[in-house]
């Protein structure tokens, strides 16, 4: 046995504590009786870690040969939003015990009503993208599973529950990821979501959007849907608890009943904070989702 994994003195409460915090509990040093670790030492560890006062072991791996010895490469400098959402990505990763739960809605409907919509007055087809239906089917979600709209205190070991659904929206721009809100999501019908979402896509390929945007969100959603792909795993943005990765819809052979459908298949992706959220609790989130974007719920989308 190695000096790392020696024995360590701990009561079973205390063991489930330190994994319920993501804590290495051979790493904690114990302050009682023959170095028993006891709640507060665990308790201190996450806050030295948190503080950055806490050991950091880092092994930089040297390269033995440069890549040019082996042909023609370019330098470039990374750019300025990838700089700064790195440190961001690279900290919730290590921090946050990650979940992925992967499961497919069925929005055949939601499909049909959507490219059915026109305007009231002049009857023009509307167009509105999938991911406004989508922020509606979140928000209900978080309405019935309020653990997925909380944030993780750990310096006060409590959770703050927020009262207002402010959703974020990956976006892809020529400068890196871009994570803005959508704000009271809950009050804003579909179309008006529909505009949003393409005026705060606007400011951000711009570079004209206020920097306050990128904070105070709710959960945030990921699609690739229009890129391709369909299963992932998202990182969660911190201090958020979760996150939602939407890939392509396919249609596919579905048995329905007594035989065999096409039907549109929408890939979902959900992780979430294991500390918060359990798995029994994810996959009812994912059902609830499914409910949502499916033939019951996307009439009321609209409304």
């Amino acid at each position: 046995m190695s000096d790392e994994k020696k024995i360590v003195s701990a009561s079973p409460k205390v063991r489930k504590l330190a994994r319920e915090f993501g804590a290495d509990i051979y790493q904690i040093k114990g302050s009682e009786r023959a170095g028993r670790v006891s709640e507060e030492d665990v308790k201190s560890f996450i806050k030295d870690s948190i503080s950055g006062k806490g050991e950091k072991k880092q092994i930089i791996t040297q390269q033995q040969y440069d890549h040019s010895e082996f042909g023609e490469i370019e330098i470039k400098a990374i750019p300025r939003i990838k700089k700064i959402a790195g440190p961001h990505l690279e900290k919730a990763w290590s921090e946050i015990p990650h979940v992925t739960q992967h499961d497919e809605a069925d929005v055949t409907e939601m499909e049909k009503f959507r490219k059915s919509l026109r305007d009231l007055y002049t009857g023009e087809k509307l167009s509105i993208t999938p991911l406004a239906f989508i922020i509606r089917a979140v928000v209900k979600a978080l309405k019935d599973y309020p653990n997925f709209n909380s944030s993780l205190d750990i310096n006060k070991e409590k959770l703050v529950y927020k009262k207002y659904f402010h959703i974020g929206i990956a976006i892809d721009t020529p400068h890196g990821l871009m994570v803005p809100k959508i704000r009271d999501a809950d009050k804003k019908d579909i179309t008006e979501l529909g505009k949003e979402l393409k005026k705060v896509s606007k400011l951000c390929k711009e570079l004209k959007i206020n920097k306050k945007e990128f904070f105070g969100g709710s959960m945030t959603i990921s699609s690739l849907g229009s890129i391709g792909g369909s299963f992932f795993t998202p990182i969660i943005n911190q201090p958020e608890v979760a996150i939602l990765g939407i890939g392509k819809t396919e249609t596919k052979q579905v048995f329905m009943g007594k035989n065999y459908e096409n039907r549109i298949m929408l890939p979902l992706s959900l992780s979430y904070d294991h500390r918060v959220i359990d798995g029994a609790e994810g996959a009812r989130f994912c059902s609830h989702l499914k409910e949502s974007l499916g033939k019951d719920f996307a009439y009321k989308l609209a409304v």
